[in-house]
């Protein structure tokens, strides 16, 4: 099983819920870090100022061990849990999905919001375009210009990201390439003759 790999939505979308009165508007972004979250959930508050909840939930990673719920003072596991269900429902990380709700002077009790909850979240998810993507280390070597082609086979061979290059009498090129083929490839060019692997990056 691949560990480098991750699915995530490629725009953000929306979606919506009714239930006895009550509106459950659904938003969601890809997200790459926790900034991005906070200046996302604010500008929803700020729009809907007027609803009474905003509730969301949000996955970084591919670990599973960064992610957060708020209820935003809906009963405790009513709205934030069920969001990150159907996150985790869709296969989906590096997203974030905030639900406003406009109450309807209509209780739904409990499971009436859990379901409200992962119902808006489940419409909005479900217009996503999914994304794959892979989680890539980054290297350079160094080499004498008349190294050049066969450098360049293995960059075509392997389809390796270029990040950067220099070509003069001394050509340098800083690649990338997916994390499980990292250590293989670095002892690839290692192992030839007239390539120098200056560093190794995250």
């Amino acid at each position: 099983m691949q560990t480098d790999s991750y699915k995530t939505i490629k725009y953000p979308v929306e979606g919506l819920f009714k239930e006895k009165g009550s509106k459950f508007l659904a938003f969601a972004w890809p997200v790459q870090n926790e900034d991005e979250i906070n200046e996302h959930v604010e500008a929803i508050k700020k729009k809907y100022h007027d609803a009474r909840h905003h509730c969301f939930a949000w996955e970084l990673g591919i670990d599973g061990m960064n992610f957060r719920m708020n209820d935003d003072g809906e009963p405790s596991g009513t709205a934030g849990k069920p969001i990150l269900g159907q996150i985790h429902s869709h296969e989906v990380t590096n997203v974030l999905v905030v639900v406003v709700r406009y109450f309807g002077g209509v209780k739904l009790g409990t499971g009436g919001l859990i379901q409200a909850y992962k119902a808006a979240t489940a419409d909005a998810l479900s217009k996503a375009e999914i994304l794959e993507c892979t989680i890539d280390k980054s290297f350079s070597i160094r080499f004498a210009y008349d190294m050049m082609n066969p450098v360049m086979r293995v960059v075509d061979e392997e389809g390796l990201g270029v990040k950067d290059q220099l070509f003069e009498a001394d050509c340098r090129l800083t690649l990338s390439v997916r994390e499980s083929k990292f250590d293989a490839l670095v002892g690839r060019f290692q192992q030839t003759y007239g390539i120098e692997v200056l560093k190794e990056d995250k």
